[in-house]
C-alpha cells in the first residue's frame, strides 16, 4: 500500500512539473517509466544535451576549412561521441513516451535520420580522403536539426511553427511585392534601357532586365540609395519621381505590410498557443489531483501532508516558508486539506516568483550598538538614504560622463578622484543598508555598481603600478580601464524610473529572447555551411603591406576595379566557419549587402546573388520581424499587464500574514533596524505576524515569470 501511494505521488509530480513547465510529453505510466522520466528531465540530463549539441555545431570550427585546425581524426572521434550521446538521450525517450507515439512523432524521425545521415557522409567521406579524393560534408548543415527537435527546444519549435503559419499570409504579401518590383524593373528597362546611361563604374545602365530587378530589389533595402538613382537623375532631374514612387510603394508600404503580417499572426498563434498550453496544464493537473485525491464529506480533496511531500518533490528547491505560504493560498481556510480547484492553481503558483526576504540587522548594529545608533551616525545613514544623495551621485556621473569625452592627460588624476567618490558611495550603502540585502540575489544593479567600480580601481591601480615601477604600458589593460570608465555611466540609468521599466523588461525577456538566439543560430550555421561550400577559396585576405599576386583584387582577378576590392572587404569570406558568421552579420545589418552579393558573384557566377537574396528574405524579412514583433508584444505587456488571479491570491495572503514589503521600504530604518536574522516557520494559528519576525516576501518583477514559462512565437 505505502509503495502504491508513493508510485501515485512520484506519477502525480512528473504531471505537475510538466503543467509548471508547459511540457506536452505523452509518456507511459508505469513505475519504472515514470523513474526514467524524471530522469530525463533533469537539469543535469538537459545540460549535457544542449553540451553535445554546441559541440556537435561547433565541430564547424575545427574542420576543414578551420578557424583552428584539428586532424581529421579528432573532430570525427568527437562527432561520433556526439551523435552517440543524441542516440542515447533519444533511445532513453523511446523508454518513457508510448511506442506508437514515438514512431509517429517527425521529430524522433528527424533525429533518427540526421544521426544515420550524419555517420554515411562521415564514413564516405573518411574513405575518400585516404585516397586523396575531396569531397562535400554534405551533411554539415544537417547539425541544425539536433538542435530544434529535442524535446528539450520545444520554444525554438514553436518559434519556427509560427513561422510556418504565418508563411501563408507573408506568401500573398510577397508575390505582390514581387509583382510591383517586376512591374517597376519593366518600366525602367524601358525608361533608361535605350539612352546610353553608364554607372559610376563605367558599366551599362539599366540594360538587362534581371540585373535591374537586382538592383531595385537593392533599393528596397535603401542599401544603394542614391547610388543606383544617380545615372538616370543626372540625365534628367524628373526621372527622380519614378525612384521616389518606387520607394514610396515598396520600401515603407510594402515593407511595413510584412511587419504588420507578421506581427499580426505572430500575436494570433502566440495566443492558440497559450490557449493549448493552458488546456494541456488544467489537464495534466487533474490527472496529478484524481491520482492524490481522498474523499472528504462530500468531496475529494488533498490532504495537507500529501501536498506538502508533492511540493517538496516538484520544487525541491523551495524554502520550507516558501511553501507554507503556498500552503495558506491554497488552503485559505485552513480546513488541512486543498480541494480541486485550489490543487489545479498549484502549477501557476509555483511559477511565480516569490523572493523570500530575511530582516536582518545591520552587524554594526550587533556589534557596536552604541556607535551605530549614535546621533552622527543616525544623521549620516539618514543622508545616504535622502534622494538628493542619488541626485548627487548622479551628478558626478554625468561631470565623470564630460572628464572621460575630454580624456586629456592634464586632467588623468581627477580618474583617482572620481574612483574615490565612488567606493566611498559603496562604502556608505554597505554601511547604511544590510550587507546581505544589499548584495542580495535580486539586487542587480547593487552588484553590478560595486563590481565595475572595484574592477576599474583595481585595473587603474594595475596599470599605475607598471608605468611606475617597470616604465611598461599594457595597452590591454588600459582598454580595460577605458572601458570600465564608459561602463559606469550605466549606473545612471538606474536612478530615473522610465529607464529602470525599460531596463527591467529587457532584463526579465532575456531568457526568452535566447529562442530567437537559438532561432538565428539554426539559420546562421545553415547558411555558414552552404556559403563555405559554394565560396571557400574564391576570396582571400592579404595583409596591407602584401606583394602576393592579385593582392588588391582579394586574391582573384574577377574582381579587379569592382566596389568589393576597393572597399577593402577581402576579409569577409567564407573560407570558414568563424568568417561565414561574421558576413551573416553584415548580411543581416543590410547595408552595403549588394556589394557583397556583386563581389561573390563575380567570383563564382551570377546565381550566387540568389543566395544573398535568400538569406536577406528568411533572416531580415521573416525572422528580424518576427522579433521585433515580440519586442514590442514584450514592451506592450509591461505597460499595461495586469495581475494574474493567482499573483493577487499570493500578495493577499502576504498582506494578510503581515509580511509583506515593497521594494522601497526594504531600505526604510524602521524596517531594517531591530529585526531578528533567523528564518521563522509560518506556524501556529493566528500567530503568523508574530512568528515572521525578520522574514518576509514580495512578488518579483511581474514579467520575470511570465516569460519564462510563456511559449516563444
Amino acid at each position: 500500500m505505502a509503495e502504491a501511494a508513493e508510485q501515485d505521488l512520484l506519477l502525480a509530480a512528473a504531471f505537475v512539473s510538466d503543467a509548471q513547465y508547459n511540457r506536452n510529453i505523452p509518456f507511459r505510466t508505469s513505475p519504472e517509466a515514470v523513474r526514467l522520466y524524471h530522469l530525463y528531465n533533469h537539469w543535469m540530463m538537459r545540460t549535457a544535451t544542449y553540451f553535445f549539441i554546441f559541440l556537435n555545431l561547433s565541430l564547424a570550427l575545427f574542420e576543414e576549412p578551420a578557424v583552428y585546425p584539428l586532424p581529421f581524426l579528432a573532430t570525427s572521434v568527437l562527432e561520433v561521441l556526439c551523435l552517440l550521446v543524441f542516440l542515447g538521450r533519444l533511445t532513453h525517450f523511446a523508454k518513457v513516451t508510448l511506442h506508437n507515439v514515438f514512431w509517429k512523432d517527425a521529430k524522433n524521425i528527424c533525429i533518427m535520420g540526421a544521426i544515420l545521415l550524419s555517420l554515411t557522409d562521415l564514413g564516405i567521406y573518411g574513405v575518400l580522403r585516404l585516397y586523396g579524393v575531396r569531397s562535400i560534408r554534405w551533411s554539415r548543415f544537417m547539425r541544425p536539426i539536433f538542435l530544434i527537435n529535442f524535446a528539450e527546444s520545444r520554444q525554438i519549435r514553436r518559434a519556427l511553427r509560427s513561422i510556418r503559419n504565418t508563411l501563408p499570409e507573408i506568401t500573398y504579401v510577397f508575390l505582390l511585392f514581387m509583382f510591383s518590383l517586376l512591374m517597376f524593373s519593366l518600366m525602367a528597362l524601358k525608361l533608361f534601357g535605350e539612352r546610353n546611361l553608364q554607372t559610376a563604374e563605367g558599366l551599362p545602365y539599366f540594360k538587362n532586365y534581371l540585373e535591374i530587378v537586382f538592383d531595385l530589389y537593392v533599393l528596397v533595402t535603401t542599401a544603394n540609395s542614391p547610388d543606383v538613382m544617380m545615372p538616370a537623375f543626372d540625365f534628367s532631374s524628373w526621372y527622380a519621381l519614378f525612384f521616389i514612387a518606387f520607394v514610396i510603394v515598396n520600401t515603407y508600404i510594402f515593407m511595413s505590410l510584412f511587419l504588420a503580417v507578421v506581427y499580426n499572426n505572430y500575436k494570433k498563434h502566440l495566443k492558440n498557443e497559450i490557449r493549448k498550453l493552458a488546456y494541456m496544464k488544467r489537464r495534466k493537473m487533474i490527472e496529478a489531483f484524481n491520482l492524490l485525491k481522498e474523499e472528504e464529506g462530500e468531496q475529494f480533496v488533498v490532504r495537507e501532508a500529501r501536498w506538502k511531500q508533492l511540493v517538496k518533490l516538484v520544487a525541491p528547491d523551495t524554502s520550507n516558508s516558501h511553501r507554507e505560504l503556498l500552503l495558506r493560498i491554497s488552503d485559505d481556510e485552513q480546513k488541512g486539506f486543498v480541494d480541486k480547484k485550489s490543487f489545479v492553481q498549484l502549477a501557476d503558483l509555483l511559477n511565480i516568483q516569490v523572493v523570500t526576504l530575511k530582516i536582518r540587522r545591520h552587524p554594526l548594529a550587533r556589534w557596536a550598538p552604541a556607535l551605530y545608533g549614535s546621533a552622527p551616525s543616525r544623521l549620516l545613514r539618514g543622508l545616504v538614504r535622502h534622494r538628493a544623495f542619488v541626485w548627487t551621485f548622479d551628478a558626478i556621473i554625468l561631470i565623470n560622463a564630460v572628464f572621460i569625452a575630454l580624456d586629456e592627460d592634464s586632467i588623468s588624476y581627477a580618474e583617482w578622484v572620481f574612483l574615490a567618490l565612488y567606493v566611498i558611495e559603496i562604502l556608505l550603502k554597505v554601511y547604511t543598508y544590510e550587507p546581505r540585502e544589499f548584495f542580495g540575489k535580486t539586487q542587480f544593479w547593487n552588484w553590478f555598481d560595486t563590481l565595475i567600480i572595484f574592477a576599474a580601481l583595481t585595473a587603474t591601480i594595475l596599470n599605475a603600478t607598471l608605468q611606475s615601477t617597470m616604465r611598461y604600458n599594457s595597452q590591454q589593460i588600459l582598454d580595460i580601464v577605458f572601458i570600465l570608465r564608459v561602463l559606469r555611466l550605466i549606473r545612471i540609468v538606474d536612478s530615473i524610473q522610465r529607464f529602470q521599466v525599460i531596463m527591467n523588461t529587457l532584463i526579465n525577456i532575456v531568457p526568452t529572447m535566447l529562442t530567437f538566439g537559438g532561432l538565428t543560430l539554426v539559420v546562421y550555421c545553415v547558411f555558414a555551411i552552404i556559403g563555405m561550400e559554394a565560396f571557400h577559396g574564391k576570396i582571400q585576405y592579404f595583409p596591407a603591406n602584401s606583394n602576393a599576386p592579385h593582392a588588391l583584387e582579394c586574391g582573384n582577378p574577377a574582381l579587379k576595379d569592382s566596389l568589393f576590392a576597393r572597399g577593402k572587404y577581402c576579409k569577409n569570406n567564407f573560407n570558414n566557419f568563424a568568417s561565414s558568421f561574421i558576413v551573416l552579420m553584415e548580411l543581416t545589418v543590410v547595408n552595403q549587402w549588394h556589394v557583397f552579393a556583386n563581389g561573390f558573384a563575380n567570383v563564382t557566377g551570377q546565381p550566387a546573388k540568389l543566395y544573398f537574396i535568400a538569406f536577406h528574405i528568411v533572416m531580415v524579412i521573416i525572422i528580424v520581424n518576427i522579433f521585433v514583433s515580440f519586442i514590442l508584444e514584450a514592451f506592450f505587456v509591461e505597460y499595461s499587464l495586469e495581475k494574474s488571479e493567482v499573483e493577487t491570491a499570493i500578495e493577499q495572503k502576504i498582506q494578510e500574514l503581515g509580511m509583506g514589503v515593497q521594494e522601497d521600504e526594504l531600505q526604510h530604518e524602521q524596517l531594517l533596524d531591530n529585526m531578528e536574522s533567523a528564518e521563522h516557520e509560518l506556524e501556529g494559528d493566528g500567530g503568523a505576524k508574530a512568528q515572521s519576525k525578520g522574514l518576509v516576501f514580495k512578488i518579483a518583477s511581474k514579467l520575470a515569470s511570465l516569460w519564462r514559462h510563456c511559449p516563444a512565437g
